[in-house]
């Protein structure tokens, strides 16, 4: 289990009010999670996880389960290594 996985799953653990998710589960088709919720997400990924968020990306399924927002912040990181010399 990486790092990043674990700090995702406690993010998520403590604002679904202790309701238990899988790595897969997604918040939003289970209707536990709002509008407010998603922004609380990418706020997090900018802020925690480091990786910004751009209009082009905000789209539900980047951050719709654990994995998806691990992969997405992957994903970004990947693409600005290279433009920042990482």
């Amino acid at each position: 289990m990486s790092d990043q996985l674990a700090t995702i799953r406690a993010f998520v653990a403590n604002h679904v009010g202790g309701l238990e998710f899988g790595d897969d589960d997604d918040f939003f088709e289970r209707g536990y999670v709002n509008s407010l919720f998603a922004v609380q997400i990418v706020m997090f990924v900018e802020s925690t996880l480091g990786v910004p968020v751009v209009d082009r990306d905000l789209d539900i399924t980047n951050f719709a389960t654990i994995n998806r927002i691990d992969g997405y912040a992957r994903r970004k990181r990947a693409e600005l290594a290279p433009a920042v010399g990482v």
